[in-house]
């Protein structure tokens, strides 16, 4: 018996492509690995992909093609773009740890020569000045508030705390701000990526486009050639954006609704955990679980999560039920929200029509006026720019204002958000959301949600402490 043989294909010395067709020629050819990338160069791997990905369709084969994208000073508008893909990997500058500068904003081509461009950088301005302005005194009550620890220096006790005042400074940034993103996406994804993004309405958002192909070919030519802008996504987003619509409201309390969910999900889900561990058909699965009474439901409920720890992740069963929200957070939140790419999420455009949040910390400090003033001139702003072109409009949105987002997700994904986005160190506009969907979710499927580790903060203890009425 041939001894196992388990080793990296380097592209320290090896292309992306050329990893690609070493590893697709292994279905149809008894050499191993090497000796295959040995009888390779990038010629000959050019010619594989444009005959057999190109050619006859067999994209899976891009997939072993890996690259690690660096994009810098691009507006977190842009970066909802860049992260909107699911099978790829990101980490952001984020605003909960990293100060920004007074002048860390873009200025849409969209407004060259407009009469509204002035305005739209003066608002900038104004966001920015609120937001260093505020520094200083949100820090000063946090650090009244805090308990040096034992042998701790001002850098260290600073370093310790910094989250929980920028991350309330924060909510004044526009969607304009500038910052970085690493991405790291096979080739096959990032096709898709750079199509969809050469598709979108934002100049901005397409310009990085043609800057991520270009990036792209010079390390895998031939699977990123023929990404180009999709008629498709153009107009059809076009036609749908031009529909009339009657605009929505929303009141304050309504903010988090379960509009679906599937009744019989739990039941699901045991009969799949049986299913999975025995061998009977899926429906007599299902018929034996639904014959079962209440306490030997449970005891099976207990067979299959009983065990889980903390960090544990559930069996794959559980993504037989399904859930779907109808949300309405802060952009703040949001930005944290989208991270979790396993839901399908449908956000609407930036806004300020639906409401600001205001941080409780904000008005301790005596910044409140400020903070109302600057979130005004904003409104303002985008009330004018929407008028002449409503996706530049969502540039000057801050974080503080509220967003619809649509999401639905499996009782799996349900777990992994709830028990992560509800942890003490999460910032507290995700925390009360989170908080509250599992309060949704326990109500119509207490045997199986029972078992998510949160802690005994409620999303009401949330609003209470951290935002202002």
């Amino acid at each position: 018996m041939p001894d196992r043989q388990i080793y990296l294909l380097s592209p320290k010395e090896l292309s992306p492509e050329t990893i690609a067709v070493a590893f697709a020629k292994t279905s149809r050819s008894p050499e191993t690995f090497l000796e295959i990338a040995r009888g390779l160069n990038e010629e000959k791997s050019a010619k594989f992909h444009e005959k057999w990905v190109v050619g006859y369709g067999h994209a899976s084969v891009a997939e072993h093609a890996v690259l690690h994208i660096a994009f810098e000073n691009v507006s977190r508008l842009a970066i909802e773009s860049i992260e909107s893909n699911r099978l790829a990997s990101y980490t952001e500058k984020s605003t909960r740890y990293q100060k920004w500068g007074s002048d860390n904003y873009y200025v849409p081509p969209e407004l060259d020569g407009h009469a509204l461009r002035e305005e739209y950088i003066a608002t900038c301005r104004t966001l920015f000045t609120a937001y260093n302005q505020s520094l200083d005194p949100v820090q000063a009550v946090v650090l009244q508030r805090a308990e040096r620890r034992e042998n701790e220096s001002d850098e260290a006790m600073d370093r310790r705390l910094r989250s929980q005042y920028v991350d309330v400074c924060r909510f004044l940034l526009p969607a304009a701000s500038l910052a970085n993103v690493g991405m790291t996406a096979n080739a096959r994804v990032l096709e898709n990526v750079i199509r969809k993004m050469l598709s979108s309405e934002l100049a901005e958002v397409r310009e990085i486009g043609e800057q991520v192909k270009a990036v792209a070919k010079s390390e895998i030519p031939t699977l990123v050639k023929y990404a180009d802008a999709v008629p498709y996504l153009v107009e059809t987003s076009t036609e749908l954006r031009n529909r009339k619509q009657e605009n929505g409201n929303r009141k304050s309390d309504d903010w988090c609704r379960l509009i679906d969910y599937d009744k019989d999900g739990e039941n699901k889900i045991l009969a799949a955990a049986l299913y999975r561990f025995g061998d009977m058909p899926f429906e007599q699965a299902l018929a034996c679980v639904r014959s079962l009474e209440e306490e030997k439901l449970t005891l099976l409920a207990e067979s299959l999560l009983g065990r889980l720890g903390e960090h544990d992740i559930p069996l794959r069963e559980l993504e037989y039920a399904t859930y779907t929200f109808d949300l309405v957070m802060d952009q703040g939140a949001y930005a944290e929200f989208k991270r979790h790419r396993m839901m399908t999420q449908t956000p609407q455009r930036l806004t300020t029509r639906l409401g600001v949040a205001t941080p409780r910390l904000i008005t301790e400090a005596g910044f409140g006026t400020q903070y109302e003033a600057a979130m005004n001139a904003a409104a303002e702003t985008y009330a004018r720019l929407y008028e002449f072109n409503p996706q530049v409009a969502q540039y000057v949105v801050p974080n503080g204002y509220n967003r619809r987002v649509l999401a639905q997700f499996n009782l799996r994904e349900a777990y992994a958000f709830c028990q992560l986005r509800s942890a003490n160190n999460a910032h507290f506009s995700i925390r009360r959301i989170a908080e509250r969907m599992y309060e949704e979710l326990r109500g119509v499927h207490p045997l199986l949600t029972k078992y998510m580790h949160l802690p005994e903060e409620t999303w009401q203890d949330v609003e209470k402490k951290h935002l202002a009425a």
